[in-house]
């Protein structure tokens, strides 16, 4: 067991861990394009961030924006799992369908919403009506976590799918004999044998975007103002600035968010799950 994970263990200690503990120290430098040499300063750098309103309103974005991708990308997922649980020649096509956006990277489908989400775009003239979805800080953030759950919904549909196929029919059949309706189905047999589906995709929607970046850059750049300005965004602006100390900075609170959230979050799902 321990040889078959030994090459998977070796790419992400040389290519994740390992970078990321050399690249801890920059972020306690002070290091930017206009010195000479890198210095320690300790927690300079996260105390500049916070007196300029960076740090602040990035975590705050940053968690906001994970909770909406989150809880829209399993809430439509979910839907459609159960809409398309059954195996037959339409629900195949329709998975693959849905399964489509997956295969577009997220700049490409930031760019293709950005279009659609224009104030004189097709969605707008479908609509009748005049408004930048994008522009508008009332509707930005939602709007970006819109595009994420539709980039990824397909990939989180068919982990439910599988999960909802590995329910034992007989529990279901007990369950309508003893007159249970579907809702009642659903909710006292379903839903909590679908534990260990949920748990993934809740983990892997979170953590995915509590590191988003690509479809923020692609859509709104971190606007309007900082509606949308994500951990990521400011911290690929601060790099941009030359300003490396600080982008360290932010890109280890990134992890530490991660880490802080994801952790609890799953070992607490864990814990709630039920097996058949």
């Amino acid at each position: 067991m321990v040889r078959w994970a030994l090459p998977a263990s070796v790419l992400v200690a040389v290519f994740f861990t390992v970078p990321f503990l050399l690249n801890v120290r920059f972020a306690f430098s002070s290091w930017t394009g206009f010195s000479e040499g890198i210095s320690w300063n300790g927690l300079d750098n996260f105390g500049l961030l916070i007196e300029q309103g960076l740090l602040s309103n990035a975590v705050t974005v940053t968690v906001l924006y994970a909770v909406v991708c989150m809880a829209i990308q399993n809430t439509v997922s979910l839907s459609l799992a159960l809409a398309l649980q059954r195996t037959s020649r339409v629900n195949t096509v329709f998975r693959s369908l849905f399964f489509l956006p997956t295969l577009v990277s997220p700049l490409a489908a930031g760019y293709i919403w950005r279009g659609i989400l224009a104030p004189h775009g097709p969605l707008n003239s479908a609509l009748g009506i005049e408004w930048a979805w994008l522009g508008e800080p009332s509707t930005a953030l939602v709007c970006v976590a819109f595009v994420d759950a539709w980039k990824w919904s397909g990939l989180i549909t068919l982990v439910y799918i599988a999960g909802l196929n590995a329910i034992p029919r007989a529990l279901t059949e007990s369950a309508i004999v003893d007159g249970a309706g579907a809702l009642t189905r659903f909710r006292r047999v379903t839903f909590p044998l679908l534990a260990p589906a949920l748990t993934f995709n809740v983990a892997v929607t979170l953590v995915g975007a509590l590191s988003a970046y690509d479809v923020i850059a692609a859509t709104t750049g971190g606007g309007p103002g900082d509606h949308t300005r994500a951990l990521n965004i400011v911290m690929r602006q601060q790099w941009g600035q030359g300003f490396f100390g600080s982008a360290s900075a932010l890109g280890f609170t990134v992890t530490l968010l991660v880490i802080c959230t994801a952790v609890p979050l799953v070992w607490w799902l864990r814990r709630r799950e039920v097996t058949a």
